[in-house]
């Protein structure tokens, strides 16, 4: 009799085991049908709707509702003929969260693509930027793409509510103008490179490390290996032109701007940056959408990627371990 339960255990698991292998190559097949479907996306979100649902909300819940005021809001930003010609102009509104790597760069570039192959030359940008800085490259082609809107005479207005620092000011001084609060930090306008070595660790504990290189000037500076002075003075080097180069591109956007004052790595809130010259006006990013609301069409734009194969085998995987009851608890 034991033995008979002992097998049927056994049975239970070679089943539910041959079940769930089913289950998973059933889900991957039914991914990989979807991938054709799932492809990327540009979220288009008219805002003026939803501050007009916000106002009706608060009139009927407070029973003072002002008369048309609601219709009046409406009507403004329904106006428009059949050939297109006294439309409401537009305020694109895009968002960029900066990371280390910019790696936001990627949908602003898709978005800001599609914002030209629509805009009109009354139309406008606004950029609520936050972003403490990062690598070179990806700072440097995230401002290249905002500069594409300048280059086409659509108007770029750039909005800091909390930060924008070394590469984020980077990208923020292309604009036409730039707005923060006044607690916002800005500017960091200078270039910082660090790497640990280990020479003397490997040293220690009698380790040999060899780096070969062909160019004298391959590499300055190694993790492991044995650093010189003249790698130092060279990376050095390599630093200070990448920060001539960021005052040469502040200089070009920017320039009634006192470089030698600002340009030394130090950072300010809102209210001494817009002494300094680095913004144009004190404020939110709400305050700009409320006061254009009445006057343009405020178009907000998401775009979203198709999601990686990556991200698809990981969802089958969390749908498989849920069928099984095997997956984490989440709160």
């Amino acid at each position: 009799m034991e033995f008979i339960q002992d097998y049927a255990l056994f049975l239970a698991r070679v089943v539910t085991l041959v079940v769930a292998i089913g289950v998973v190559i059933s889900l991957i097949g039914a991914a990989g049908k979807r991938r054709g479907r799932q492809r990327e996306q540009l979220e288009v979100e008219p805002l003026n709707r939803r501050y007009e649902a916000m106002t009706r909300r608060i009139e009927q819940g407070t029973g003072k509702e002002r008369p048309g005021l609601v219709k009046r809001l409406k009507a403004r930003r329904q106006k428009k003929s059949k050939s297109g010609e006294g439309r409401l102009p537009r305020l694109f509104v895009l968002d960029f969260e900066g990371d280390l790597r910019a790696s936001a760069t990627e949908t602003l570039r898709e978005e800001i693509s599609a914002v030209l192959a629509s805009a009109r030359s009354d139309d406008e940008v606004l950029l609520r930027l936050e972003s403490p800085g990062g690598m070179v490259p990806g700072y440097g082609l995230a401002a290249s793409q905002l500069a594409r809107l300048r280059d086409k005479g659509i108007r770029l207005t750039v909005s800091v509510d909390r930060v924008a620092a070394s590469g984020g000011y980077l990208m923020a001084c292309v604009a036409d103008r730039i707005v923060a609060a006044p607690f916002a930090v800005i500017g960091s306008i200078g270039v910082v490179g660090q790497l640990p070595n280990f020479n003397r660790l490997l040293k220690r504990h009698d380790i040999d490390f060899e780096l070969h290189t062909a160019g004298e000037n391959k590499r300055d500076l190694t993790v492991f290996g044995h650093n010189t002075d003249e790698g130092r003075a060279k990376f050095r080097e390599s630093l200070q032109e990448v920060h001539d180069l960021f005052k040469e591109h502040i200089a070009r956007h920017r320039p009634r701007v006192d470089l030698d004052r600002v340009a030394t790595g130090e950072h300010w809130m809102g209210e001494k940056a817009l002494e300094l010259g680095l913004v144009d006006d004190l404020g939110t990013s709400d305050d700009l959408l409320l006061e254009r609301r009445e006057r343009m069409e405020l178009v907000k734009l998401d775009y979203q990627p198709a999601p990686s194969l990556k991200r698809r085998l990981s969802v089958v995987v969390e749908s498989v371990l849920t069928r099984l009851g095997l997956a984490p608890s989440r709160v």
